[in-house]
């Protein structure tokens, strides 16, 4: 019975040699298995010589798929990445970019998004990060913000020089919750991208756009294979499942956890006078003029080096497609949050351009802890899910640490043990 991850598509195509733009975007064996679930322990490293020939196959080209291809090629091994639609077209393209070395501090994630964030300043300076996908550091301010019933009645804030100057609207209470030394950013898609084709020039990574459909595995309960929609057949030494919210869609991983998608939607917008939005990012309260009184949103918005500024919001729990070139924002989202720009800033107001209105789905386990690690009774299948709104800031260190776990057997970078796949027990019959 075959795993459906994607809706269907047409017959793959290999892209050897594929070069992206960084400006917009063999056989079975008689003994092999095509498995659907199964049920423990993480395998040996492979030998010195095989070693440094391992063929991996890592499936999904958001964000978590692309880090942990890239630390796979870049530590010897001969990696193919398989991608239904396209890379970074989801979440791994749609969402902010925020980096936090310390906002996780106190809970699971503590360790991940410390090894990460540092990561992603070392990513910075090997691949131009400023340049190439936007990566700068950023004064992060807490504001709470007021909308007025009556238009056009925006106190000034010249008062508190916490509050950057572009920001006229009515905002109060300003509180730094991050400084330049602990929050950052960069821009997603051009970050997976520029990620991706280093591993394509430098270490001759292979990129296969087709649907996955089943895991192969031989009698010793070892992965050989992946079969796409098609008939084609990736042999493969190990098998790394980077699906983000698609994971729930694959019986494989559905039968040992849950992955629910949080739909959330976001806009772009170019001002007019780009050069007067310095680099603070904002997390909101935020008070409508309806309702005033009750509960707060929580808008976030970030400018971006391009001149663009990015705001994000009103989320909730939605089924997720099966192809995610079809996720469109909800236009009463969209509206909201077109009025906390205008609330917000003039700058961001009826003059400012929409670049995008869209949405994107966050991958979120039961727990809340993201699944890295092998798969419970499949050796050589691993995962890297359920990373919920910090799979940007977690994408490095879950690829390396995931790269470390399938080249030699343990991840040193950060400990996995608290993000195993084990923790859900045996998967269902």
């Amino acid at each position: 019975m075959a795993a459906t991850l994607l809706a269907p598509s047409s017959a793959p195509t290999y892209l050897p040699g594929l070069r992206l733009t960084l400006i917009g975007s063999r056989k079975l064996s008689k003994t092999t298995t095509f498995i659907n679930c199964s049920a423990a322990q993480a395998s040996p490293p492979m030998d010195g010589q095989r070693h440094s020939k391992k063929h991996v196959a890592v499936c999904g080209g958001g964000i978590i798929g692309v880090c942990t291809a890239y630390f796979l090629a870049k530590k010897g091994a001969a990696v193919t990445l398989i991608e239904k639609s396209s890379v970074a077209c989801a979440a791994s393209g749609k969402a902010g970019g925020f980096l936090a070395l310390d906002w996780c501090d106190g809970g699971p994630l503590s360790s991940l998004a410390r090894a990460s964030f540092n990561l992603h300043r070392s990513l910075a300076e090997e691949l131009n990060g400023p340049d190439n996908y936007g990566y700068r550091a950023l004064t992060t301010l807490s504001l709470t913000v007021t909308e007025s019933q009556q238009s056009g009645s925006k106190p000034s804030n010249k008062a508190n020089s916490l509050i950057p100057s572009w920001v006229d609207g009515p905002a109060r209470s300003p509180t730094t919750i991050g400084s330049t030394q602990t929050t950052a950013q960069v821009h997603p898609q051009l970050f997976t991208k520029t990620l991706l084709n280093k591993a394509v020039n430098d270490y001759g990574l292979e990129v296969v756009i087709g649907k996955v459909e089943r895991v192969g595995v031989g009698e010793g309960g070892r992965v050989e294979s992946v079969m796409i929609e098609g008939g084609r057949v990736v042999e493969s030494d190990a098998v790394v499942l980077a699906l983000g919210p698609w994971s729930g869609k694959f019986e494989l991983l559905a039968s040992m956890f849950r992955v629910s998608g949080l739909k959330a939607h976001s806009i772009i917008l170019e001002p007019k006078e780009a050069d007067a939005i310095t680099p603070h990012a904002l997390f909101l309260s935020y008070y409508p003029a309806q309702g005033e009184g009750g509960k707060p949103m929580d808008p976030e918005v970030y400018p971006r080096p391009t001149g663009e500024v990015y705001l994000c919001g009103m989320s909730s729990e939605q089924e997720v497609p099966d192809d995610p070139e079809t996720v469109s924002g909800d236009p009463a989202s969209i509206q909201v949050l077109k009025r906390v720009a205008r609330t917000v800033s003039s700058h961001l107001g009826e003059e400012a351009q929409v670049k995008a209105e869209q949405a994107c789905f966050l991958p979120c386990t039961d727990d809340g802890v993201p699944v890295i690690g092998e798969l419970p009774g499949i050796k050589g299948c691993y995962v890297g899910t359920g990373h919920n709104c910090w799979g940007i800031l977690n994408g490095p260190a879950t690829g390396a640490a995931l790269a470390e776990l399938v080249m030699d057997g343990c991840a040193s970078i950060v400990d996995l043990s608290r993000f195993s796949p084990a923790r859900f027990g045996r998967p269902s019959a």
